[in-house]
């Protein structure tokens, strides 16, 4: 089959054998649009791995399960009569000739915060062309990671002019929550004030230039560093260690390590 045809080709009609009803594979015929996202969402995490890594034999396989997730969403549209594989490559091509007017238009724009801006705007009439939702929070997809979409739609509502001058009134309204949170009675009102609290902490990386996603990973990171570091230097001894004495590790690794 691969030998006869190009690669892509090659590999649409791997997915049609395997969700052939005569003679395809069970697994993959039981599955659904549903049943399948989970995985879709998780090979996008293992490229993004692949490339913190710096792994590129882990990306090109990677690339390729992600690039698989595709064709198996189209082989189960195009079963269904809405679309296929080629419908969905043409209309990411046609949305990238659209918005990039400056490459494939007459629009001039000179640096990648005007094409950024363009690219917005381009996005925001699509929208109000394609959706009865008006709302400038529109079209922000309830799957993405929590802190991502916290800032999503925080930028959304800051170009309607719905935001804090500066940061000050940012870091103001983080501690009034913290206050919330600790003023909370119930499971119910820890949970609400907790994510009241998580969503001012976004707002205050945003308004600092911060990418909250991004350095939420690196925090965690540098925490598993640390913290396996404490655990290699006591050995055995670890796990009987009083708070005290882990915490006196803690500090030392803070101090000796050359990447804390």
């Amino acid at each position: 089959m691969q030998n006869n045809q190009n690669p892509l080709q090659s590999l649409l009609a791997i997915m049609a054998k395997l969700r052939d009803p005569d003679g395809g594979c069970p697994w993959d015929l039981e599955q659904d649009f549903a049943s399948i996202a989970p995985y879709t969402i998780e090979e996008a995490y293992e490229v993004a791995d692949a490339i913190e890594r710096l792994d590129m034999d882990a990306l090109k396989d990677e690339l390729g399960d992600l690039l698989l997730q595709v064709v198996f969403h189209s082989q189960m549209a195009k079963e269904l009569g809405f679309f296929d594989f080629d419908d969905v490559a043409f209309t990411v091509g046609d949305k990238m000739i659209r918005r990039h007017p400056h490459v494939f238009g007459s629009e001039v724009a000179e640096s990648p915060g005007a094409v950024v801006r363009n690219w917005e705007a381009i996005k925001a009439a699509e929208r109000q062309e394609k959706q009865s939702d008006n709302s400038a929070l529109a079209g922000v997809a309830l799957a993405l990671p929590a802190l991502l979409r916290a800032q999503k739609i925080q930028k959304r509502a800051a170009r309607t002019g719905f935001d804090w001058p500066d940061g000050q009134g940012a870091l103001a309204k983080l501690s009034e929550e913290i206050a919330e949170l600790q003023a909370a009675e119930s499971c119910a009102e820890r949970f609400e004030e907790m994510g009241d609290l998580l969503f001012a902490a976004v707002n205050v990386a945003r308004h600092y230039g911060v990418d909250a996603e991004a350095a939420l990973k690196a925090g965690t990171n540098k925490f598993e560093r640390r913290f396996r570091a404490m655990e290699e230097k006591a050995g055995d001894a670890f796990e009987g260690m009083t708070l005290d004495e882990k915490e006196a590790e803690w500090q030392w690794v803070k101090r000796e390590m050359v990447n804390p």
